[in-house]
Protein backbone atom coordinates (compact mmCIF):
# COMPACT_ATOMS: atom_id res chain seq x y z
CA UNK A 1 0.00 0.00 0.00
CA UNK A 2 1.17 3.28 -0.57
CA UNK A 3 2.46 5.43 2.15
CA UNK A 4 -0.77 7.64 3.23
CA UNK A 5 1.90 9.58 5.83
CA UNK A 6 5.66 9.99 5.43
CA UNK A 7 5.61 10.17 9.51
CA UNK A 8 2.83 10.55 12.40
CA UNK A 9 3.31 11.32 15.82
CA UNK A 10 0.36 10.78 18.04
CA UNK A 11 1.38 12.67 21.42
CA UNK A 12 0.05 11.71 24.82
CA UNK A 13 2.59 11.88 27.02
CA UNK A 14 2.64 13.69 29.85
CA UNK A 15 6.09 15.23 29.34
CA UNK A 16 4.41 17.50 26.78
CA UNK A 17 2.00 19.30 29.26
CA UNK A 18 4.89 21.95 30.06
CA UNK A 19 5.82 22.55 26.41
CA UNK A 20 2.16 22.61 25.39
CA UNK A 21 0.96 25.27 27.93
CA UNK A 22 3.38 27.63 26.96
CA UNK A 23 2.85 27.15 23.23
CA UNK A 24 -0.73 27.78 23.73
CA UNK A 25 -0.40 30.64 26.11
CA UNK A 26 2.22 32.21 23.48
CA UNK A 27 0.20 31.76 20.81
CA UNK A 28 -2.54 33.75 22.77
CA UNK A 29 -0.16 36.42 23.37
CA UNK A 30 1.17 36.72 19.80
CA UNK A 31 -1.80 36.88 17.14
CA UNK A 32 -2.40 40.04 19.61
CA UNK A 33 -5.53 38.41 20.83
CA UNK A 34 -7.54 36.54 18.36
CA UNK A 35 -11.31 37.33 20.10
CA UNK A 36 -10.05 41.13 19.74
CA UNK A 37 -9.50 40.78 16.06
CA UNK A 38 -12.88 39.20 15.83
CA UNK A 39 -14.42 41.79 17.46
CA UNK A 40 -13.11 45.21 15.73
CA UNK A 41 -11.07 43.60 13.07
CA UNK A 42 -7.90 45.38 14.97
CA UNK A 43 -5.04 44.09 17.74
CA UNK A 44 -6.06 45.68 20.56
CA UNK A 45 -6.96 49.23 19.39
CA UNK A 46 -10.09 50.27 18.16
CA UNK A 47 -10.45 51.17 14.54
CA UNK A 48 -10.14 54.41 12.91
CA UNK A 49 -13.23 56.43 11.98
CA UNK A 50 -13.23 56.32 7.80
CA UNK A 51 -14.19 59.97 8.26
CA UNK A 52 -10.88 61.27 10.45
CA UNK A 53 -8.93 59.53 7.79
CA UNK A 54 -10.55 60.53 4.54
CA UNK A 55 -8.62 61.54 1.94
CA UNK A 56 -8.96 65.29 0.89
CA UNK A 57 -8.20 67.28 -2.16
CA UNK A 58 -6.24 69.40 0.21
CA UNK A 59 -3.65 66.97 2.35
CA UNK A 60 -3.83 68.39 5.79
CA UNK A 61 -0.29 68.28 7.82
CA UNK A 62 -0.09 65.64 10.44
CA UNK A 63 0.07 66.98 14.07
CA UNK A 64 2.94 65.59 15.31
CA UNK A 65 4.84 67.40 18.48
CA UNK A 66 8.80 67.74 18.07
CA UNK A 67 10.62 65.05 20.55
CA UNK A 68 11.51 66.89 23.66
CA UNK A 69 15.21 67.12 25.03
CA UNK A 70 13.51 64.40 27.66
CA UNK A 71 13.05 61.72 25.34
CA UNK A 72 16.73 60.03 25.72
CA UNK A 73 17.06 57.61 22.71
CA UNK A 74 17.56 54.25 23.86
CA UNK A 75 18.32 52.52 20.51
CA UNK A 76 20.48 49.44 20.11
CA UNK A 77 20.07 48.77 16.76
CA UNK A 78 17.93 50.66 14.55
CA UNK A 79 19.74 54.08 15.34
CA UNK A 80 20.25 57.47 13.65
CA UNK A 81 22.55 56.56 10.75
CA UNK A 82 23.47 55.76 7.10
CA UNK A 83 21.37 52.60 5.83
CA UNK A 84 22.36 50.32 2.81
CA UNK A 85 20.67 46.97 1.84
CA UNK A 86 23.13 45.01 4.05
CA UNK A 87 22.33 46.97 6.83
CA UNK A 88 20.66 44.67 8.76
CA UNK A 89 22.16 41.35 8.02
CA UNK A 90 25.44 43.16 9.06
CA UNK A 91 23.46 43.64 12.30
CA UNK A 92 22.72 40.35 12.75
CA UNK A 93 25.70 38.63 11.91
CA UNK A 94 27.77 40.77 14.62
CA UNK A 95 25.06 40.56 17.48
CA UNK A 96 25.37 36.23 16.66
CA UNK A 97 28.73 36.44 17.54
CA UNK A 98 28.19 38.01 20.92
CA UNK A 99 26.11 35.63 24.12
CA UNK A 100 22.66 36.42 24.12
CA UNK A 101 21.02 39.03 26.36
CA UNK A 102 17.84 38.70 27.35
CA UNK A 103 15.68 42.14 27.13
CA UNK A 104 15.65 44.00 29.99
CA UNK A 105 13.93 47.35 29.23
CA UNK A 106 11.03 46.96 31.87
CA UNK A 107 8.13 48.89 31.70
CA UNK A 108 7.57 52.20 33.69
CA UNK A 109 5.48 51.28 37.32
CA UNK A 110 2.42 53.30 35.78
CA UNK A 111 2.46 50.98 32.42
CA UNK A 112 3.70 47.31 34.39
CA UNK A 113 0.53 46.24 35.90
CA UNK A 114 -2.17 47.48 33.56
CA UNK A 115 -5.41 45.53 32.70
CA UNK A 116 -6.44 44.64 29.75
CA UNK A 117 -9.09 47.09 29.50
CA UNK A 118 -6.57 49.63 30.32
CA UNK A 119 -4.39 48.74 27.46
CA UNK A 120 -7.15 48.93 24.96
CA UNK A 121 -7.39 52.15 26.00
CA UNK A 122 -4.31 53.32 24.76
CA UNK A 123 -5.01 54.92 21.03
CA UNK A 124 -2.68 55.81 18.25
CA UNK A 125 -3.96 59.00 17.59
CA UNK A 126 -4.92 58.99 13.39
CA UNK A 127 -3.53 62.90 12.75
CA UNK A 128 -0.35 61.45 13.48
CA UNK A 129 -0.28 58.74 11.53
CA UNK A 130 3.30 58.61 9.36
CA UNK A 131 3.52 60.16 6.01
CA UNK A 132 -0.45 61.12 6.27
CA UNK A 133 1.04 64.83 5.77
CA UNK A 134 2.81 63.92 2.30
CA UNK A 135 -0.01 62.28 1.18
CA UNK A 136 1.86 58.76 -0.05
CA UNK A 137 -0.22 55.38 -0.80
CA UNK A 138 0.85 54.50 2.52
CA UNK A 139 0.48 55.65 6.34
CA UNK A 140 2.04 53.58 9.63
CA UNK A 141 0.81 53.48 13.00
CA UNK A 142 2.78 52.71 16.02
CA UNK A 143 1.66 50.41 19.18
CA UNK A 144 2.16 51.23 22.70
CA UNK A 145 3.84 48.51 25.32
CA UNK A 146 2.27 47.31 28.44
CA UNK A 147 -0.39 44.45 28.95
CA UNK A 148 1.24 41.63 27.61
CA UNK A 149 3.01 43.62 25.26
CA UNK A 150 5.77 44.37 27.37
CA UNK A 151 9.24 44.21 25.35
CA UNK A 152 10.65 47.22 23.66
CA UNK A 153 10.51 47.26 19.98
CA UNK A 154 12.78 49.88 18.22
CA UNK A 155 11.93 51.74 14.64
CA UNK A 156 13.62 53.54 12.50
CA UNK A 157 12.16 55.18 9.57
CA UNK A 158 14.29 54.86 6.08
CA UNK A 159 14.52 57.50 3.37
CA UNK A 160 17.33 57.29 0.92
CA UNK A 161 20.53 55.75 2.68
CA UNK A 162 19.71 57.50 5.76
CA UNK A 163 17.85 55.75 8.71
CA UNK A 164 16.14 58.22 11.44
CA UNK A 165 15.45 56.28 14.73
CA UNK A 166 11.62 56.72 15.45
CA UNK A 167 11.66 57.64 19.57
CA UNK A 168 8.52 57.07 21.38
CA UNK A 169 6.66 60.27 21.85
CA UNK A 170 3.13 60.22 24.28
CA UNK A 171 1.75 62.68 21.69
CA UNK A 172 1.06 60.12 19.13
CA UNK A 173 -1.24 58.47 21.61
CA UNK A 174 -4.57 59.36 23.30
CA UNK A 175 -6.00 57.63 26.43
CA UNK A 176 -9.55 57.73 27.15
CA UNK A 177 -11.09 57.30 31.01
CA UNK A 178 -9.99 54.07 32.17
CA UNK A 179 -6.73 53.94 31.89
CA UNK A 180 -6.03 56.79 34.91
CA UNK A 181 -2.22 56.66 34.59
CA UNK A 182 -0.26 59.74 32.80
CA UNK A 183 1.79 57.99 29.52
CA UNK A 184 5.46 57.93 30.20
CA UNK A 185 7.66 60.67 28.57
CA UNK A 186 10.85 58.31 28.19
CA UNK A 187 11.20 56.62 24.96
CA UNK A 188 10.53 53.41 26.45
CA UNK A 189 10.24 52.21 22.24
CA UNK A 190 6.73 50.54 21.11
CA UNK A 191 5.89 47.13 20.66
CA UNK A 192 4.85 47.01 17.31
CA UNK A 193 3.36 48.73 14.51
CA UNK A 194 1.18 48.44 11.59
CA UNK A 195 0.58 49.92 8.06
CA UNK A 196 -2.64 51.40 6.64
CA UNK A 197 -3.71 51.56 2.71
CA UNK A 198 -6.58 52.12 0.69
CA UNK A 199 -6.96 48.27 0.15
CA UNK A 200 -10.94 48.30 -0.29
CA UNK A 201 -11.25 51.82 -1.44
CA UNK A 202 -9.56 54.32 -2.58
CA UNK A 203 -10.64 56.77 0.07
CA UNK A 204 -10.10 54.39 3.32
CA UNK A 205 -6.23 53.77 4.70
CA UNK A 206 -7.39 49.97 5.82
CA UNK A 207 -5.44 48.50 8.12
CA UNK A 208 -3.13 46.17 5.87
CA UNK A 209 -0.63 44.47 7.78
CA UNK A 210 0.38 44.28 11.42
CA UNK A 211 3.86 43.34 13.43
CA UNK A 212 3.05 42.87 17.26
CA UNK A 213 4.06 40.51 19.82
CA UNK A 214 7.21 38.00 19.20
CA UNK A 215 8.11 37.44 15.29
CA UNK A 216 4.17 37.10 14.52
CA UNK A 217 2.58 39.69 11.79
CA UNK A 218 -0.58 39.41 9.85
CA UNK A 219 -1.90 40.81 6.61
CA UNK A 220 -4.88 40.85 4.63
CA UNK A 221 -6.12 40.70 1.08
CA UNK A 222 -9.22 42.72 -0.56
CA UNK A 223 -12.65 42.40 1.29
CA UNK A 224 -10.77 40.16 4.28
CA UNK A 225 -10.75 40.07 7.78
CA UNK A 226 -7.56 39.27 9.98
CA UNK A 227 -7.44 35.06 10.94
CA UNK A 228 -4.30 33.51 11.08
CA UNK A 229 -0.81 34.77 11.46
CA UNK A 230 2.49 34.45 10.25
CA UNK A 231 5.84 34.23 12.38
CA UNK A 232 9.33 34.69 11.44
CA UNK A 233 10.96 31.30 12.37
CA UNK A 234 9.58 28.48 14.78
CA UNK A 235 11.67 27.12 16.95
CA UNK A 236 10.93 23.65 19.03
CA UNK A 237 7.22 24.00 18.56
CA UNK A 238 5.57 21.61 20.90
CA UNK A 239 8.59 19.87 22.45
CA UNK A 240 8.19 18.84 25.75
CA UNK A 241 11.43 21.61 26.73
CA UNK A 242 8.90 24.10 25.50
CA UNK A 243 8.86 26.23 22.58
CA UNK A 244 11.15 29.05 22.12
CA UNK A 245 10.33 32.01 20.64
CA UNK A 246 12.09 34.32 18.37
CA UNK A 247 11.88 38.02 18.68
CA UNK A 248 11.56 41.07 15.97
CA UNK A 249 13.79 43.44 18.25
CA UNK A 250 13.84 45.99 15.64
CA UNK A 251 12.19 47.07 12.50
CA UNK A 252 13.46 49.66 9.96
CA UNK A 253 10.46 51.05 7.41
CA UNK A 254 11.41 52.28 4.27
CA UNK A 255 9.66 55.38 2.69
CA UNK A 256 7.26 54.57 0.21
CA UNK A 257 7.05 56.12 -3.10
CA UNK A 258 3.86 57.83 -4.01
CA UNK A 259 3.94 56.32 -7.30
CA UNK A 260 4.05 52.64 -6.30
CA UNK A 261 2.08 50.06 -4.48
CA UNK A 262 5.20 49.23 -2.95
CA UNK A 263 6.44 49.03 0.97
CA UNK A 264 9.60 47.67 2.15
CA UNK A 265 10.28 46.56 5.75
CA UNK A 266 13.41 45.07 7.11
CA UNK A 267 13.73 43.17 10.79
CA UNK A 268 16.25 42.25 12.96
CA UNK A 269 14.72 38.65 14.92
CA UNK A 270 16.53 37.29 17.41
CA UNK A 271 16.24 34.51 20.26
CA UNK A 272 19.14 32.58 22.10
CA UNK A 273 19.47 30.19 19.37
CA UNK A 274 19.91 31.97 16.35
CA UNK A 275 19.82 35.61 15.12
CA UNK A 276 18.05 36.77 11.66
CA UNK A 277 17.77 39.82 9.26
CA UNK A 278 14.66 39.30 7.71
CA UNK A 279 13.25 41.88 4.40
CA UNK A 280 9.63 41.57 3.66
CA UNK A 281 8.07 43.49 0.33
CA UNK A 282 4.89 44.10 0.47
CA UNK A 283 2.25 44.33 -2.34
CA UNK A 284 -1.02 44.64 -1.31
CA UNK A 285 -4.31 43.74 -3.76
CA UNK A 286 -6.96 40.81 -4.07
CA UNK A 287 -3.90 39.11 -2.89
CA UNK A 288 -1.14 40.33 -1.02
CA UNK A 289 1.99 39.16 -2.17
CA UNK A 290 4.62 39.73 0.78
CA UNK A 291 8.14 38.26 -0.98
CA UNK A 292 10.01 37.52 2.37
CA UNK A 293 14.04 37.43 2.03
CA UNK A 294 16.06 36.22 5.20
CA UNK A 295 19.37 35.04 6.80
CA UNK A 296 19.71 33.09 9.82
CA UNK A 297 22.83 33.06 11.90
CA UNK A 298 22.28 30.21 14.03
CA UNK A 299 24.29 30.58 17.67
CA UNK A 300 23.26 26.45 18.44
CA UNK A 301 22.83 23.78 15.66
CA UNK A 302 19.05 24.15 14.55
CA UNK A 303 17.61 20.78 14.32
CA UNK A 304 13.91 21.73 15.47
CA UNK A 305 13.81 24.27 13.57
CA UNK A 306 10.34 25.64 11.25
CA UNK A 307 10.80 27.83 7.66
CA UNK A 308 7.85 30.13 6.84
CA UNK A 309 5.48 29.33 9.99
CA UNK A 310 2.15 30.21 10.04
CA UNK A 311 -0.06 30.06 13.49
CA UNK A 312 -4.15 29.45 13.26
CA UNK A 313 -7.26 28.26 14.68
CA UNK A 314 -9.37 25.50 14.28
CA UNK A 315 -12.41 24.71 16.56
CA UNK A 316 -14.85 22.35 14.54
CA UNK A 317 -16.47 21.81 11.24
CA UNK A 318 -18.81 19.22 9.85
CA UNK A 319 -16.00 16.87 10.07
CA UNK A 320 -15.54 16.77 13.73
CA UNK A 321 -18.79 17.38 16.22
CA UNK A 322 -19.21 14.46 18.08
CA UNK A 323 -18.62 16.62 21.35
CA UNK A 324 -19.56 20.27 20.16
CA UNK A 325 -22.13 22.56 21.80
CA UNK A 326 -22.51 25.40 19.63
CA UNK A 327 -24.93 27.16 17.07
CA UNK A 328 -22.33 27.33 14.59
CA UNK A 329 -21.92 24.76 11.86
CA UNK A 330 -18.38 25.73 11.47
CA UNK A 331 -15.56 28.07 13.73
CA UNK A 332 -11.94 28.23 12.03
CA UNK A 333 -9.91 30.47 10.64
CA UNK A 334 -8.79 28.01 8.23
CA UNK A 335 -10.10 24.15 7.75
CA UNK A 336 -7.15 22.63 6.37
CA UNK A 337 -3.71 22.59 5.21
CA UNK A 338 -2.61 22.26 1.37
CA UNK A 339 0.44 21.16 -0.05
CA UNK A 340 1.52 20.95 -3.45
CA UNK A 341 4.76 18.85 -3.56
CA UNK A 342 7.67 18.70 -5.20
CA UNK A 343 6.56 16.08 -7.89
CA UNK A 344 3.08 18.77 -8.49
CA UNK A 345 0.35 16.47 -6.48
CA UNK A 346 -2.08 18.51 -4.85
CA UNK A 347 -2.94 17.23 -1.32
CA UNK A 348 -5.73 18.11 0.74
CA UNK A 349 -6.09 17.26 4.38
CA UNK A 350 -8.49 18.88 6.52
CA UNK A 351 -7.46 20.20 10.09
CA UNK A 352 -9.02 18.66 13.64
CA UNK A 353 -9.11 19.75 16.99
CA UNK A 354 -7.66 16.29 18.56
CA UNK A 355 -8.29 15.04 21.80
CA UNK A 356 -4.54 15.16 22.67
CA UNK A 357 -1.79 16.38 20.59
CA UNK A 358 -0.65 15.76 17.42
CA UNK A 359 2.43 16.40 15.03
CA UNK A 360 1.92 14.58 11.41
CA UNK A 361 4.84 15.48 9.06
CA UNK A 362 4.75 14.94 5.58
CA UNK A 363 8.10 14.33 3.92
CA UNK A 364 9.03 15.94 0.19
CA UNK A 365 12.18 17.24 -2.22
CA UNK A 366 11.64 20.59 -3.10
CA UNK A 367 7.87 21.67 -2.33
CA UNK A 368 6.36 24.03 -4.99
CA UNK A 369 3.68 25.53 -2.07
CA UNK A 370 2.08 24.93 0.69
CA UNK A 371 -0.54 26.93 3.02
CA UNK A 372 -3.33 26.97 5.62
CA UNK A 373 -6.68 27.30 3.35
CA UNK A 374 -9.86 28.59 4.60
CA UNK A 375 -11.76 27.44 1.29
CA UNK A 376 -15.48 27.85 2.88
CA UNK A 377 -16.51 31.55 2.38
CA UNK A 378 -20.02 30.93 2.77
CA UNK A 379 -22.05 32.30 5.93
CA UNK A 380 -24.17 29.70 6.03
CA UNK A 381 -21.38 27.53 7.16
CA UNK A 382 -20.73 29.73 9.83
CA UNK A 383 -23.54 31.57 10.96
CA UNK A 384 -21.70 33.91 12.93
CA UNK A 385 -22.45 38.04 12.19
CA UNK A 386 -19.56 39.23 14.34
CA UNK A 387 -16.47 36.98 13.70
CA UNK A 388 -17.48 36.58 10.11
CA UNK A 389 -15.53 34.12 9.35
CA UNK A 390 -16.25 33.15 5.52
CA UNK A 391 -13.90 36.69 5.48
CA UNK A 392 -10.94 34.99 6.62
CA UNK A 393 -7.49 34.71 4.65
CA UNK A 394 -5.74 32.25 2.99
CA UNK A 395 -1.91 31.98 3.75
CA UNK A 396 0.28 30.14 1.00
CA UNK A 397 3.61 29.81 1.05
CA UNK A 398 5.66 29.46 -2.32
CA UNK A 399 9.28 28.55 -1.77
CA UNK A 400 11.30 30.72 -3.49
CA UNK A 401 14.56 28.62 -5.18
CA UNK A 402 15.43 24.88 -4.12
CA UNK A 403 14.48 24.37 -0.20
CA UNK A 404 15.94 20.62 -0.65
CA UNK A 405 14.60 17.64 1.29
CA UNK A 406 12.38 18.52 4.46
CA UNK A 407 8.96 17.93 5.27
CA UNK A 408 5.63 19.63 6.12
CA UNK A 409 5.06 19.83 9.73
CA UNK A 410 1.37 20.07 10.76
CA UNK A 411 1.24 20.58 14.60
CA UNK A 412 -2.88 20.47 15.87
CA UNK A 413 -3.36 21.40 19.71
CA UNK A 414 -6.66 20.44 21.56
CA UNK A 415 -8.15 23.11 22.29
CA UNK A 416 -12.04 23.98 23.67
CA UNK A 417 -11.97 27.82 22.94
CA UNK A 418 -12.24 30.01 19.71
CA UNK A 419 -9.37 32.51 21.16
CA UNK A 420 -6.78 30.09 21.40
CA UNK A 421 -4.41 29.58 18.09
CA UNK A 422 -4.03 26.00 17.58
CA UNK A 423 -2.86 24.97 14.20
CA UNK A 424 0.50 25.89 13.26
CA UNK A 425 2.47 24.24 9.75
CA UNK A 426 6.18 25.03 8.71
CA UNK A 427 8.64 23.73 6.54
CA UNK A 428 11.33 21.63 8.40
CA UNK A 429 14.90 21.17 6.38
CA UNK A 430 15.76 17.64 6.61
CA UNK A 431 19.25 18.70 7.71
CA UNK A 432 20.43 20.26 10.81
CA UNK A 433 21.33 24.24 10.24
CA UNK A 434 23.84 24.48 11.77
CA UNK A 435 26.04 26.86 14.43
CA UNK A 436 28.05 29.73 13.18
CA UNK A 437 26.83 29.30 9.72
CA UNK A 438 24.88 31.40 7.48
CA UNK A 439 21.68 30.26 5.85
CA UNK A 440 20.01 32.39 3.30
CA UNK A 441 16.52 31.40 2.51
CA UNK A 442 13.29 33.23 0.88
CA UNK A 443 9.69 32.72 -0.41
CA UNK A 444 6.80 34.59 -0.86
CA UNK A 445 3.71 34.57 1.01
CA UNK A 446 0.39 35.35 -0.54
CA UNK A 447 -2.39 36.33 1.63
CA UNK A 448 -6.26 36.03 0.66
CA UNK A 449 -7.40 33.23 -1.51
CA UNK A 450 -6.12 29.96 -2.66
CA UNK A 451 -2.96 29.54 -5.21
CA UNK A 452 -4.78 29.83 -8.60
CA UNK A 453 -5.97 26.64 -10.21
CA UNK A 454 -6.07 25.36 -13.93
CA UNK A 455 -9.23 24.65 -16.05
CA UNK A 456 -10.55 21.57 -14.75
CA UNK A 457 -9.00 21.35 -11.43
CA UNK A 458 -10.74 18.97 -8.84
CA UNK A 459 -10.81 19.94 -5.75
CA UNK A 460 -12.42 18.75 -2.25
CA UNK A 461 -14.99 21.55 -1.58
CA UNK A 462 -16.42 19.73 2.03
CA UNK A 463 -15.34 17.07 4.12
CA UNK A 464 -18.08 15.82 6.34
CA UNK A 465 -18.48 12.52 8.66
CA UNK A 466 -20.31 10.87 11.05
CA UNK A 467 -21.63 7.51 12.71
CA UNK A 468 -22.26 4.85 9.97
CA UNK A 469 -25.63 4.06 10.96
CA UNK A 470 -28.69 6.10 11.29
CA UNK A 471 -30.58 3.68 13.06
CA UNK A 472 -27.92 3.33 16.58
CA UNK A 473 -24.30 4.58 17.88
CA UNK A 474 -21.98 2.63 15.97
CA UNK A 475 -18.09 2.54 16.11
CA UNK A 476 -17.89 2.62 12.02
CA UNK A 477 -17.93 6.31 10.57
CA UNK A 478 -19.42 7.48 7.47
CA UNK A 479 -17.12 9.74 5.41
CA UNK A 480 -18.49 12.43 2.86
CA UNK A 481 -16.32 14.41 0.66
CA UNK A 482 -17.16 16.49 -2.00
CA UNK A 483 -15.73 17.75 -4.81
CA UNK A 484 -15.70 20.65 -7.24
CA UNK A 485 -14.80 20.61 -10.85
CA UNK A 486 -13.15 24.40 -11.37
CA UNK A 487 -13.79 25.64 -15.23
CA UNK A 488 -15.54 22.17 -16.13
CA UNK A 489 -17.82 19.53 -16.41
CA UNK A 490 -18.84 16.28 -14.53
CA UNK A 491 -19.91 14.04 -17.27
CA UNK A 492 -17.76 11.38 -16.59
CA UNK A 493 -17.91 9.55 -13.11
CA UNK A 494 -14.45 8.52 -11.98
CA UNK A 495 -13.55 5.75 -9.87
CA UNK A 496 -12.33 6.34 -6.51
CA UNK A 497 -9.43 4.42 -4.30
CA UNK A 498 -9.56 4.85 -0.71
CA UNK A 499 -6.72 3.52 1.45
CA UNK A 500 -6.33 2.84 4.92
CA UNK A 501 -3.36 2.57 7.80
CA UNK A 502 -5.64 0.31 9.87
CA UNK A 503 -9.19 -0.78 10.52
CA UNK A 504 -11.35 -1.47 7.03
CA UNK A 505 -12.59 0.40 4.68
CA UNK A 506 -16.45 -0.96 3.04
CA UNK A 507 -18.85 0.81 0.75
CA UNK A 508 -17.24 3.26 -1.35
CA UNK A 509 -19.26 5.05 -3.62
CA UNK A 510 -18.64 8.04 -6.11
CA UNK A 511 -21.85 10.00 -7.82
CA UNK A 512 -22.10 13.49 -9.28
CA UNK A 513 -23.01 16.53 -6.92
CA UNK A 514 -24.86 19.40 -8.78
CA UNK A 515 -24.87 21.71 -6.15
CA UNK A 516 -20.94 21.84 -6.53
CA UNK A 517 -21.08 20.74 -9.84
CA UNK A 518 -18.51 18.09 -9.04
CA UNK A 519 -18.65 14.77 -7.27
CA UNK A 520 -19.77 13.35 -3.52
CA UNK A 521 -17.28 9.85 -2.26
CA UNK A 522 -18.83 8.37 0.56
CA UNK A 523 -17.75 5.64 1.77
CA UNK A 524 -17.24 4.06 5.69
CA UNK A 525 -14.86 3.26 8.16
CA UNK A 526 -14.62 0.55 10.82
CA UNK A 527 -11.24 1.41 13.78
CA UNK A 528 -11.53 -2.34 14.54
CA UNK A 529 -9.47 -1.77 17.85
CA UNK A 530 -7.15 1.12 16.33
CA UNK A 531 -7.01 4.26 17.91
CA UNK A 532 -5.55 6.21 15.00
CA UNK A 533 -5.67 5.66 11.17
CA UNK A 534 -4.44 7.65 8.01
CA UNK A 535 -7.18 7.91 5.30
CA UNK A 536 -5.94 8.71 1.95
CA UNK A 537 -9.14 9.02 -1.55
CA UNK A 538 -8.22 9.61 -4.56
CA UNK A 539 -10.80 10.11 -7.71
CA UNK A 540 -8.99 8.28 -11.02
CA UNK A 541 -10.45 9.40 -14.92
CA UNK A 542 -9.64 7.69 -17.98
CA UNK A 543 -8.01 11.02 -18.97
CA UNK A 544 -5.81 13.47 -17.80
CA UNK A 545 -7.09 15.64 -14.99
CA UNK A 546 -5.48 17.06 -12.50
CA UNK A 547 -7.52 16.28 -9.11
CA UNK A 548 -6.57 17.25 -5.57
CA UNK A 549 -5.13 13.91 -3.41
CA UNK A 550 -7.62 13.80 0.27
CA UNK A 551 -5.51 13.05 3.29
CA UNK A 552 -7.32 12.81 7.09
CA UNK A 553 -6.13 11.51 9.82
CA UNK A 554 -8.88 9.67 12.19
CA UNK A 555 -8.03 9.36 15.88
CA UNK A 556 -10.71 7.81 18.73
Amino acid sequence: MVSLLSRHTLVSSLSVKKGLTFLLLAITVGVCFHLAAQQDNTPLVDPVSPSAIKLKTEVQPAVIPPVSQEQTSKARFAKTARFAPDTVVNIARRLAQKTYVALKDPLPPTLANISYDEYRDIRFKPEASIWKAEGLPYQMQLFHRGFYFRDLIEIALVEGKQATHLAYNPDYFSAGNVLRQRLPTEDIGYSGLRIHYPLNTPAYFDELMVFQGASYFRALGKGNAYGLSARGLALNTAEPEGEEFPIFRAFWVERPNSDSNLIVVHALLDSPSVVGAYRFSVRPGDDTHIDVEATLFPRVDLIKVGLAPSTSMFLHSMNGRQNTDDFRPEVHDSDALLMLNGRGERLWRPLANPKQLQVSAFIDNSPQGFGLIQREHSFDAYQDLEAQYERRPSLWVEPVGNWGAGEVVLIEIPTDSEIHDNIVSYWKPKQAIAAGTEFHFTYRLIWGGEPKLDDGTVIVARTASGRADIAKATPRRLFVIDYQVKEGNNDEIPLASVQSSAGSVTHVVVSRQPKTNGYRLTFEMDPQDAQLIELRAELKFTGPREVETWLYRWTL
